[in-house]
């Protein structure tokens, strides 16, 4: 059943996470569903525009993995633990390791590709 109306991403697939939420919203949950962290910022316009991208895949894979947005300038320690250097830089997490990421905009046939290789 092909619904022409595409869904909106339902609210609880996407969150924004801090510092201070990082150890249970994001390697805690990743034991048990893949979260692809999203750290971005307000002035980076390769952010902006990849964040529809995400939410447009997120909803697509229904819950299959779950998006976690982190507010560079606000979080800059957690962006320093990973040693990011641009943005916006996307890390997928599964039992709370990284086990895939990549930097800058994507469209989405990329973005798909991409979750479909770390998802098996």
């Amino acid at each position: 059943m092909h619904h022409p109306h595409f869904p909106p991403p339902q609210e609880e697939w996407i969150f924004d996470v801090t510092e201070q939420s990082f150890q249970a919203l994001v390697i805690e949950a990743s034991q048990q569903v893949p979260i692809l962290v999203d750290f971005w910022a307000d002035w980076c316009a390769p952010c902006r525009m990849l964040t529809p991208v995400l939410e447009r895949a997120v909803a697509e894979y229904e819950g299959r993995w779950q998006l976690a947005k982190v507010e560079v300038d606000d979080n800059m320690r957690l962006a320093g633990r990973y040693k990011l250097r641009g943005f916006p830089t996307v890390l997928m997490f599964r039992d709370g390791e990284v086990i895939g990421h990549f930097t800058s905009a994507k469209p989405l046939h990329w973005v798909k590709q991409f979750l479909d290789e770390h998802l098996t």
